[in-house]
């Protein structure tokens, strides 16, 4: 079986959280956000290894409090991020183990990833190296100006709202991301770093369950996503 690593960027203070802490520790029935996150990759047997890209003076807390207190047994490394997302993948990526062929990359605040998707990524990659889950976007997408005026309305057939985990050969995203810090590029996303060296990127439904945890609203709804599967 190929040997998958789970990175999770977990950094990120969450200003539009509105919150006193980093979004990764609020609380979500009880557990922090991230706990679930983790939780999803340790029952996993394809994941052999997880990083976990914390904030600044955040990697004690997880050795003493996080991983022990919640029983995250599975091989686990703790770095500390950078300025940008980019900067804390970047970090990520670079403390995999070579013996791994494939890496999940996955946002820290999104807890509600099925193990059915991940496996969906996992047989995906290893045909086209690059595999990302997105779901079509359901809304009237505006480009404006800088004066908020409306420039264009593309129509929605084709456009994506991209999630993660975004999946890939470990060798070809380590690339990716080197030769962008070389060149000082940021992307959007991880994906947008591999297209940046011409290579396709295959795209796979998602699912809108799969939320990132960013504003107070998103809270609520995950409560509901949380009960609603204690109850199925």
């Amino acid at each position: 079986m190929d040997k998958f690593a789970a990175v999770i960027p977990a950094a990120g203070q969450g200003k539009r959280m509105m919150g006193d802490r980093n979004k990764q520790f609020m609380l979500l029935k009880d557990i922090p956000i991230i706990v679930h996150t983790l939780k999803v990759f340790q029952e996993l047997p394809l994941v052999t290894e997880i990083i976990i890209v914390c904030g600044a003076g955040e990697a004690e807390y997880y050795h003493s409090e996080i991983l022990p207190a919640y029983r995250i047994t599975k091989p686990v490394s703790v770095v500390t991020g950078g300025r940008e997302r980019q900067d804390s993948v970047y970090r990520g990526l670079e403390a995999v183990s070579d013996n791994v062929r494939h890496v999940l990359i996955h946002d820290g605040a999104r807890p509600f990833v099925s193990p059915e998707l991940i496996y969906a990524l996992a047989e995906e990659v290893k045909l086209s190296a690059a595999v990302v889950p997105g779901i079509p976007v359901k809304d009237t997408i505006k480009r404006t100006d800088s004066g908020g005026f409306i420039t264009d309305t593309p129509p929605r057939d084709g456009l994506w709202q991209v999630q993660t985990p975004q999946t890939f050969d470990l060798q070809l995203i380590r690339k990716a991301y080197r030769e962008a810090v070389k060149a000082g590029f940021y992307g959007t996303d991880d994906s947008s770093l591999v297209e940046r060296l011409g290579i396709a990127v295959k795209l796979i439904p998602g699912s809108y369950e799969n939320i990132k945890i960013t504003t107070p609203e998103d809270l609520i709804i995950a409560e509901v996503l949380l009960k609603r599967r204690a109850c199925s």
